[in-house]
């Protein structure tokens, strides 16, 4: 498991402190690693197809109780339906094992999956619901005639009043009596809809009976494999992945979990006394139906999955401070401003408002000013341009009214890292919350919509200068809509989340117009790119 490096590795300076995972640039023998890995993958013919769908891969380089520098390699769940494979770590554990009880309850619960699919497409269950659909349609049937009935009765006695020919106590008791039949056969089609009503949930109840089984023995089956992914850490301390996530917010283990290459690879360092030096993380393939990831490109390790593990695994490391934390963004140039508005330059960096990162924010620059400031809308942090502040209440509920109604006038200039050869277009695509992977956005049917205009102002040197007109204002709408392969398909120069890291996202908002709140005046502003 432990690979020697066969490229050139002299001269490259050890790293001071370990990875830090969550956001983090390879380091060179990461980089040297990988590119190991990556020419055994793609000698590993019979894998060509299962690669080619996608997968994270993730390397470890460590020292040896010899001092000599190796490397290990992993993958993130299972790969060709199999965890155990020579050139990789093996998993923390193995539930696809014949033998192991995994795959026996499994197939207990697979076996009820079949049942309920038994009782789904039973004879018993076909006739049960071709009978009861029989029975409403008659009694449907059946109680329009009798409300027809009973009106024509009404109308009936209401015309013999009409005409002063009548006995009122004959009409009444004409009317009790039909009211009576009436009841009578209300009745009777409620016994024949109880009668077909109950034929069929007597055949679901034993559907519901088995669902729950199957729910039961799911959760119980799932949280008795948590149990056996037994984490360590560099204080040799062990815990497993319930006690793990007990004290999050989720509180229970999410699937998968456990199963990603990063825990794999400390796992295996720790158990067999090798020293993680650094660690890496990289995709392999076409990017997932949905997500943007791109090939041969490194990423950080989720945060649903592994961050409360990798909490527990680094300890006793010296890992890198988050370098996030550590921003110190310019302060903005205010552009324009009156009594009731603000409108400023934010620097790429900034925060729009106050995060957990203590990076500085353009609510808190603005509050120290102004005391009721309030932010009306917002930049992604990496993003540069225009931000409207209001002074006061009445001036953010005024403004805030024209963004929700989509009448502000926006407009952003991106540097794209491929060559778009169409001039002008359009983009929707819905985007949602990847969960496991906050703060990325993924494309989703279920998620909001989001509708993006553009048009090409240039081409050079294989990149190409755009202009965005977003309709809505999603969170990393533009930088989706630029990367996913069905949106543009080339990530903005310099995108670290879609893309790859540069000295800044190259994305800018330039231009805004809008109603003055209190004036009426049409407020039109400009901010030119420095790209």
């Amino acid at each position: 498991m432990l690979h020697c490096f066969t490229i050139d590795i002299e001269g490259i300076e050890l790293p001071k402190q370990f990875t830090y995972p969550f956001h983090y640039t390879p380091h060179p023998l990461c980089k040297a690693a990988a590119s190991e890995v990556q020419e055994y993958l793609c000698s590993r013919t019979e894998w060509h197809e299962e690669l080619l769908e996608g997968k994270m891969f993730g390397v470890l380089v460590v020292r040896d109780c010899f001092d000599e520098l190796g490397f290990l390699a992993a993958f993130s769940g299972n790969l060709a339906g199999s965890n155990s494979h020579e050139y990789f770590v093996p998993a923390v554990y193995d539930m696809l094992r014949p033998d192991d009880f995994f795959k026996r309850e499994e197939a207990e619960i697979s076996a009820i999956n079949r049942k309920i699919a038994e009782l789904k497409s039973s004879e018993d269950m076909h006739c049960a619901e071709e009978f009861l659909a029989k029975e409403k349609s008659y009694c449907d049937n059946a109680l329009k005639e009798i409300k027809a009935r009973l009106a024509e009765g009404k109308a009936e006695r209401n015309k013999l009043r009409a005409n002063g020919t009548y006995d009122e106590q004959e009409l009444i008791l004409a009317s009790q009596r039909e009211n009576a039949e009436a009841q009578r056969q209300k009745r009777a089609i409620k016994e024949r809809m109880e009668i077909a009503t109950t034929r069929l949930a007597v055949l679901q109840a034993k559907i519901d009976d088995l669902k729950q089984e199957r729910q039961q023995r799911s959760a119980e089956l799932q949280m008795r494999l948590f149990e056996q992914f037994r984490m360590l850490n560099a204080m040799g301390e062990e815990h497993d992945l319930c006690d793990i996530f007990a004290p999050t917010a989720q509180q229970i283990p999410p699937a998968g979990a456990g199963e990603c290459a990063a825990p794999k690879l400390l796992q295996y360092a720790y158990k067999n006394g090798l020293q993680p030096l650094c660690m890496a993380e990289f995709w392999w393939g076409n990017s997932p139906k949905g997500e943007v990831r791109q090939h041969g490109t490194f990423y950080p390790a989720c945060n649903g999955k592994c961050k409360p593990i990798l909490g527990h695994m680094l300890k006793g490391l010296d890992v890198e401070p988050n370098p996030l934390m550590g921003i110190t963004p310019p302060e903005p140039k205010i552009l324009w401003e009156d009594n009731h508005l603000v409108a400023i330059d934010k620097p790429s960096g900034m925060l729009s408002v106050r995060g957990k990162s203590g990076v500085r924010s353009a609510e808190e620059w603005a509050q120290e000013r102004y005391p009721e400031a309030m932010i009306v809308h917002r930049l992604d942090q990496s993003t540069s341009g225009i931000l409207v502040i209001a002074k006061h209440k009445e001036a953010h509920e005024a403004l805030q009214k024209q963004f929700i109604s989509r009448s502000v006038k926006k407009s952003y200039v991106a540097l794209l890292e491929g060559e778009i050869t169409h001039a002008e277009g359009e983009i929707r695509l819905p985007l949602k919350l990847d969960y496991e992977h906050r703060p990325r956005q993924m494309v989703a049917d279920d998620g909001r919509a989001a509708h993006t205009i553009y048009k090409v102002e240039g081409i050079a040197d294989g990149r190409t200068r755009i202009r965005f007109y977003p309709i809505t204002g999603r969170t990393h709408q533009l930088r989706v809509h630029s990367a996913h392969a069905d949106g543009l398909g080339t990530p903005i120069v310099g995108d670290d989340i879609y893309g790859t890291s540069a000295e800044r996202l190259m994305l800018h908002a330039e231009t805004i117009e809008f109603t003055h709140p209190t004036t009426g005046e049409i407020i039109s502003l400009i901010s030119k790119a420095e790209f």
